[in-house]
């Protein structure tokens, strides 16, 4: 007997299997979707998801969230709850017991598919592809050959610092970075993350190389990083004072924080030096560029996804 909300066609076709998960699948709008995700952890779910249903097509709704911005009181106008049970799990009862608890007056209509246990490890790394940043620049993992030996390598894996190469913000920047080292030059990562640019600044023949994070952890990950790149790096947190000037600064943190920061940026950079900042999304480049003024007049330099590259040399 199918339980009641089930669709019949998408139930697995034969007994569950031993071990392993079961993932069960529902739609819900904005008003009910936080409650019935709450609902369902009380009721025995391991984990829930929520996504927006429309991802993909005409109607998607990308929400941002920064320091300093509203935070979005409504999530998607439709949205679509992924919650996680054992396979043996009475996730009928579960669904039941969330929707009373989400005050709804019957459980919705719900899918439910098998979660194999699997190994995550190998799965997360094919994720993860080696990054061609330019013709002599590449972003490798540990577990890829490099695939251009002459080219410069670096290694670089996930984990809990902020920049891998993938995201076009950091791409933005890397590719920056890759067009105006000649060699020698002095260069700040302000808000370095893994420390990405930092290394790339580095490798690419920069002469000193400052990178700053207001995290230990991210201080911690770029510091491990720099020595498995044989790259000479300057780690400060931030709140240590940085005591000189650099040929080129470059951030990639976000609207809001780069608005704030720009009295310190602006300082960092030296007369006739340059700066790149990112992580600004195209509808925020004028606010961006109004603070960093009458000490640059920043430019739109390159553009990813909705996300931009803002560039200018210090007046």
């Amino acid at each position: 007997m199918i339980p009641p909300g089930v669709l019949r066609d998408e139930q697995p076709e034969s007994e569950p299997q031993a071990g392993g998960w079961l993932t069960l699948a529902l739609l819900a709008d904005s008003a009910n979707a936080e409650a019935l995700s709450d609902a369902l952890l009380e009721a025995g779910a391991l984990s829930v998801d929520i996504e927006d249903a429309d991802a993909g097509t005409a109607d998607e709704r990308p929400q941002f969230g920064e320091p300093g911005m509203p935070v979005a009181v409504e999530l998607w106008p439709h949205s679509r709850i992924h919650a996680l049970f054992e396979r043996d799990a009475d996730y009928a009862s579960a669904m039941a017991e969330a929707a009373e608890r989400a005050g709804l007056t019957a459980p919705p209509p719900y899918t439910t598919a098998p979660l194999d246990e699997q190994n995550w490890v190998r799965l997360t790394q094919a994720q993860f592809e080696p990054i061609r940043v330019s013709r002599r620049l590449w972003i490798v993992p540990s577990w890829h050959r490099q695939p251009d030996p002459a080219a410069i390598n670096i290694t670089l894996d996930p984990g809990m610092a902020f920049g891998t190469g993938s995201h076009p913000t950091t791409r933005l920047c890397l590719e920056w970075l890759d067009s105006v080292i000649r060699g020698g030059e002095t260069v700040i990562d302000y808000g370095c993350g893994s420390g990405i640019l930092a290394l790339a600044a580095s490798r690419l023949g920069a002469g000193r190389v400052t990178a700053t994070d207001i995290d230990p952890h991210a201080m911690e990950a770029a510091r491990y990083n720099a020595e498995r790149n044989d790259a000479k790096l300057e780690l400060l947190l931030s709140r240590e004072h940085i005591d000189h000037a650099a040929d080129l600064v470059v951030a990639n943190i976000l609207a809001n924080p780069l608005t704030v920061l720009a009295p310190l940026l602006c300082g960092l950079t030296r007369s006739g030096g340059r700066i790149a900042l990112s992580g600004i999304l195209a509808a925020q480049a004028g606010m961006v560029q109004a603070a960093y003024r009458p000490a640059f007049e920043l430019e739109v330099a390159g553009e990813r996804e909705g996300w931009v590259l803002l560039t200018g040399t210090r007046i």
